[in-house]
């Protein structure tokens, strides 16, 4: 079905939102994903990325090609983190240095009430379902618990760590810079980044295509045979990412990266057992605007989706 142009813009704001996202460790672009209702066509489009696209442009055109690839979807979805990335970072990091515990209340907010959304999705709940959330959720809260490993500087090592990090990046819940800390690899990246090492950055990047297409044929087959309990698992996911976003924190080991500290490893703590100052009240307005913000997009989204259907 073709696209306007407005569709298309709506999918470069959706990618603006999933860019805004991504520039804040510890909470994932996949999520954004879900909230916005792109995910299952962000998968569907990637897991289709195949060497079928090169006959494709050989016998029929490069048209033809961009069609079957679903170019425009990616282009305007692309657009938007980029534009994202690199006009919201510096205001991110600031905030996240100047303001944590504000920020991470807003994020709290906005995604407790994306488990609700997606949760929604399910048409039909039962035992298997529950049990499917659970595990999800149990599995998403052991990953964001761990501590870190000792860094590897193998070449195969920094290959699997780049696969294993996308694929954190398109689960809704989990940070893929999250993961190449518990890997031990993020210093290793930041540092060929900074150096531009480009065989290192080569070898993680390889990693990460291969990852990222073969992970997604997965997550499209187990959305085509298992829809209702996949959407469960991944409810979990999200629902177990929140002890990471959590507001109040207590600092249990850092390190520096070059100028960078980063946090290895932290405890949640209540707002009453916080060493410093809590902002309860504001942390708790910032909660309910994240929370209501998903509520109104979720209104607007199925007002836009009645008025389509009206329309047809």
């Amino acid at each position: 079905m073709q696209k306007s142009f407005k569709d298309h813009l709506s999918v470069t704001l959706k990618g603006m939102a999933m860019g805004a996202a991504d520039v804040v460790p510890g909470v994932s672009g996949g999520t954004i994903a879900f909230i916005t209702g792109i995910y299952e066509e962000l998968i569907s489009t990637i897991s289709g990325v195949n060497f079928s696209l090169i006959t494709t442009w050989k016998e029929k055109g490069f048209k033809a090609m961009w069609q079957q690839l679903n170019g425009p979807f990616i282009l305007a979805l692309f657009t938007g983190i980029l534009i994202s990335v690199f006009s919201l970072m510096r205001i991110a990091n600031y905030l996240l240095e100047n303001h944590p515990i504000l920020i991470w209340s807003f994020f709290f907010g906005l995604v407790l009430a994306s488990i609700w959304y997606v949760g929604k999705q399910i048409p039909r709940w039962n035992v298997k379902i529950f049990l499917a959330l659970l595990i999800g959720a149990a599995v998403a809260f052991y990953i964001v618990s761990l501590p870190p490993m000792a860094a590897n500087d193998s070449y195969l090592y920094i290959f699997f760590s780049g696969a294993i990090a996308i694929c954190a990046m398109i689960l809704p819940g989990i940070s893929g810079a999250f993961i190449l800390v518990l890997l031990g690899a993020y210093k290793r990246i930041t540092e060929a980044a900074h150096d531009f090492d480009f065989q290192t950055l080569g070898v993680f990047g390889i990693g990460a295509i291969i990852g990222l297409l073969s992970f997604s044929k997965i997550l499209k087959w187990l959305f085509v045979h298992y829809s209702s309990l996949t959407l469960a698992v991944l409810t979990g996911f999200i629902a177990g990412s929140l002890n990471k976003i959590w507001p109040w924190k207590h600092v249990l080991q850092t390190e520096m990266y070059g100028d960078k500290e980063v946090v290895l490893q932290e405890a949640s703590v209540l707002p009453w057992n916080f060493d410093g100052q809590p902002q309860t009240l504001y942390a708790i307005i910032l909660m309910l605007a994240g929370f209501f913000l998903i509520l109104g997009l979720e209104i607007f989204a199925s007002k836009s989706s009645e008025n389509a259907n009206a329309t047809n």
